[in-house]
Order: C-alpha cells, then structure tokens, then sequence
C-alpha cells in the first residue's frame, strides 16, 4: 500500500489534470480503498490543500495571493531561504527576481553587492533597492496593485531582449509530474519567460510547497537548475531532484 504521502501527490496531479475527481475513481487509479482515499481527502481539505465536493474533491476557489497576504506566511522559513539564496550571487552578476516575498527576502543580503544589476517586475522590490552599485531594471506591463508587480505582454517582450542573467523565481506549489507551478496564469507566464531566457534558475521555495501543488505549470523540471529551501526535502523528493540534476540548498541542522 502507498504511504499517505505518495497517495496524496498522485491525487493532487489527477485533480490538478482533471480539476474534479471522485473518491470511487482515485480509488481504482491509485489503488486504494475507497475508504482510505475518503480519510486522505478529508486530511489535505485540513490543510487546505483541496476542496471537498460530493462524491470527491476539486481545485481550492482563489485565496488571496496578494503581497501583503502572501508575506505573512512562513515567514522564518523565506528569511532563511533568502540569505542562502543571495550567497549564490557575486558581484559583477546580472540577476533576475520574480515578484513573491521569498525572492524579496534575498534584498538584505543583496545591497552589499557592487555592481549588481537586477531585473524584476515588483515595483515594490525596485523600491527597495536603492543602494549604491545596484542596477534596476524594472520591467513594465500592467500593474497589479495587490501584487505590486507587472504582467502581460509588456513585461514579457521586455525579458525577450535580455539573455545571460541568474534566474531567481518562487513558486506556490511543486508537483514530480507536473513540475513548479503559480497560483495565476500571468505569473506563470512571465516566470516561465524568465526562465527560459536565463542562463541558469534557482527555485526557491519552503517546505510546505513540497507537499501542495498549485494550478499554473510554469517550467518543466528540466530547466531548474537548483531549489533552495529551508530544510530537507523527503527521501523521495531527494531521489526524484538527484536523479534530474537538480541541487539543493539548505541550512545545515
């Protein structure tokens, strides 16, 4: 029998693939009895993970995804994900931030840095980075004000001229068939751009994002290059980023 934790990210990709499935359904696909798949539903409804329907379980409706909002969470874990994230940076580097409150957590660690040039779409971060040696290129497009950051095809043309830079981008849920993923469409969008634009992407992201996978595909796995978090992946997860390549960072216990 699978562990609750397998189950739980196959049934996240059945409901991320199909956006409705039935207890009846998971039950013959995983398999498991109907029974056990109903308590595992009824534990990721606990954690937020999923929404419960009849019969079986469908996407959560839109949270707030907001600067403010998102900023709160998890708080020490994106601090400590910053300082290790901006250690990867030298001078003399051209760097991308996406617009989430973890990139934004590497700007204390990042000012010290001469000759920096970073491209982001936060015009709450180019604010924040008024420090001698550091260069901003703010990218334009339409501006969210709950996000404080730019989207569209603006912003996306803008990243079509830029090439050679480290990319460093977030991300609301990770799944090992689906890849990283963005709560919206627009996100997804301008962070897989930046991605593919770049020499080389960091993903950072904390542990709970392991465990909950989010709408928005952004990137294959294929095109990260290392995840930095704030403590050690599962076994699993281990082997699964291992066996692609993929590095990760965290702080030692």
């Amino acid at each position: 029998m699978n562990s609750f934790r397998q189950r739980r990210e196959k049934i996240l990709a059945a409901i991320l693939e199909k956006r409705h499935v039935s207890a009846r359904d998971l039950a013959v696909d995983l398999p498991a009895s109907e029974a056990t798949v109903r308590r595992d539903l009824r534990a990721m409804a606990a954690d937020g993970e999923i929404e419960l329907v009849y019969g079986g379980a469908t996407l959560r409706r839109p949270s707030d995804y907001s600067f403010r909002s998102k900023g709160k969470r998890n708080v020490e874990a994106k601090r400590v994900i910053g300082r290790l994230a901006a250690d990867l940076v030298g001078e003399d580097e051209q760097i991308f931030l996406d617009s989430g409150t973890t990139c934004f957590e590497m700007l204390p660690f990042l000012k010290a840095r001469r000759r920096l040039s970073i491209i982001c779409s936060s015009a709450r971060l180019a604010l924040e980075l008024e420090a001698p040696g550091i260069s901003v290129i703010l990218l334009g497009g339409q501006y969210r004000p709950d996000r404080m950051d730019t989207v569209g095809s603006l912003a996306t043309a803008t990243l079509d001229q830029l090439r050679g830079y480290l990319c460093f981008i977030g991300a609301d849920g990770l799944d090992q068939n689906f890849g990283p993923a963005a709560a919206d469409l627009e996100s997804a969008d301008l962070n897989r751009r930046a991605v593919r634009n770049s020499r080389q992407t960091v993903l950072l992201v904390d542990h709970t994002k392991f465990v909950a996978a989010s709408l928005c595909k952004v990137v294959d796995w294929e095109l990260v290059s290392r995840i930095v978090t704030n403590r050690a992946p599962t076994p699993e997860w281990m082997d699964f980023l291992g066996a692609r390549g993929i590095q990760v960072d965290y702080p030692e216990e």
